[in-house]
């Protein structure tokens, strides 16, 4: 492939480590720190004919702008998976190694095969040991990781504001599930409910 013009920073080292390793997935989660509801993992492999503009951490971005590129990643990417760990998951094995199962299952279960891979933070799993490098705050810096934030977090949120319909009394739909002194007090006054991740601790009002 030729070399494009990115006008993106982040799109700009994505093909300088494309040049150096070939095709390659970015890989992030949203949820990691949630008192209820799963931890969702995506992986992205893009694809650099077809950059997609306003790519970014998706905590930098607007919800509308979230949607509208989590549709345009859907379309345009050469491929990408997302896997939920469910909060059962998460108490019986605990968020990291919930956090690091989800990596290496939407690794493996991309539709086409890559040999590496880049993960946001600081860990890469036992099972990517040798194909996958940590990038601290990768999602500010890869676009193929920024763009994993945004299948994450999008995915994620909508899951919650279904849960939003189940337990209204809880405010899913608003906090997505994190511990917010709104979240808090509901959860004193009402209990938890099904989703909430018993092995939390949940903060007082």
């Amino acid at each position: 492939m030729s070399s494009p013009l990115f006008s993106s920073p982040l799109y700009i080292r994505d093909w300088d480590y494309y040049q150096l390793h070939g095709a390659f997935a970015g890989i992030d989660e949203a949820g990691r720190g949630a008192l209820a509801g799963p931890v969702v993992i995506a992986a992205v492999v893009l694809d650099y004919r077809k950059p997609i503009e306003g790519i970014n951490d998706s905590k930098l971005l607007k919800p509308k702008q979230r949607e509208e590129l989590y549709d345009l990643i859907v379309s345009n990417a050469v491929a990408y998976h997302i896997t939920k760990i469910s909060h059962a998951y998460i108490d019986r094995f605990n968020i990291l190694q919930a956090t690091l199962m989800g990596f290496s299952t939407s690794f493996r279960k991309l539709d086409m095969k890559v040999e590496t891979c880049l993960i946001d933070g600081n860990i890469v799993p036992p099972f990517l040991k040798g194909i996958g490098t940590a990038v601290i705050k990768g999602d500010q810096l890869h676009a193929a990781i920024a763009a994993a934030s945004i299948l994450a977090k999008v995915y994620r949120d909508r899951l919650m504001v279904a849960f939003d319909d189940l337990y209204p009394e809880f405010g899913f739909a608003n906090h997505k599930g994190y511990g917010t002194a709104h979240h808090s007090k509901m959860i004193h006054c009402f209990g938890s409910c099904p989703i909430h991740r018993k092995s939390f601790h949940i903060p007082n009002r």
